[in-house]
């Protein structure tokens, strides 16, 4: 029996990138999967053709997380489509590096409205819908917590704060046998991080000459840490912040 047989699973910003990478990973183990996007409908699509050629069962619901509306309809929507959830991934996100001499409240409150306040939307949202066995909320932070780099305070900041909201969850939640828990990746080739330019930069030759396993991650290997932290076998685990950089922090 696959480990995530009979469950539900939402990812948000599931379009492409690591979340794309999560939803396939949850799917290929049993999961049902809602691939959300916030407006990259042809990629989202794309993930649920790709999970259902493989014999999985996904749908795309689009829904923007800072939007407390669309929330419900998500959840909505989930019910309708495969009933309770019982696992949430927190993945929507955004990111752009600015120095000191560049940040504006527009493009902090553009990042955090993301990346902070949507995930506690979402989590809100899937708190009310989640199977009376409870399940696992897996938040996707990042390791520049761990490594600071130069001109990313703002991106830093709000994934410090998804760092603190997945303690406070933990236990707030663990009464409704929900787990909470943080899984930070080190930098991974997507389209996102090819379309910022880091892809070639010297940023990435840096990022995988201090990497001791010597290479940028790849989708897949966040998608198997988020299948552990989904199923079962993380029973045990919950307020955890998981870093998987390849060695980085």
């Amino acid at each position: 029996m696959k480990k995530l047989e009979n469950k539900v699973a939402v990812v948000t910003g599931a379009s492409k990138g690591i979340g794309a990478g999560i939803a396939k990973g949850l799917a290929a183990e049993g999961a049902s999967v809602v691939v959300n996007y916030a407006s990259a409908k042809a990629g989202a699509d794309q993930v649920v053709a790709e999970i259902t050629a493989a014999g999985g069962k996904a749908v795309a619901i689009q829904a923007n997380v800072s939007n407390e509306a669309d929330i419900t309809r998500l959840f909505d929507e989930t019910a309708k489509a495969f009933g309770a959830v019982n696992i949430l991934v927190n993945n929507a996100g955004v990111y752009k590096f600015n120095t000191i001499e560049e940040v504006t409240a527009e493009e902090f409150h553009n990042q955090f409205n993301t990346n902070v306040l949507g995930l506690l939307l979402a989590t809100k949202g899937a708190v009310k819908n989640f199977a009376p066995e409870g399940g696992s909320v897996i938040n996707i932070g990042s390791a520049v917590t761990a490594i600071t780099p130069p001109a990313s305070s703002i991106y830093t900041a709000t994934k410090g704060a998804v760092d603190a909201i997945t303690g406070v969850l933990a236990k707030e939640l663990a009464p409704k046998k929900i787990r909470v828990n943080s899984l930070n990746p080190g930098m991974v080739e997507t389209e996102g991080t090819h379309t910022a330019g880091f892809i070639g930069s010297d940023f990435q030759h840096e990022m995988v000459r201090t990497t001791p396993l010597g290479r940028l991650g790849q989708p897949d290997d966040i998608a198997d840490v988020a299948v552990f932290l989904a199923s079962e076998d993380s029973r045990w685990l919950t307020g955890e912040t998981l870093l998987a950089s390849g060695g980085v922090r």
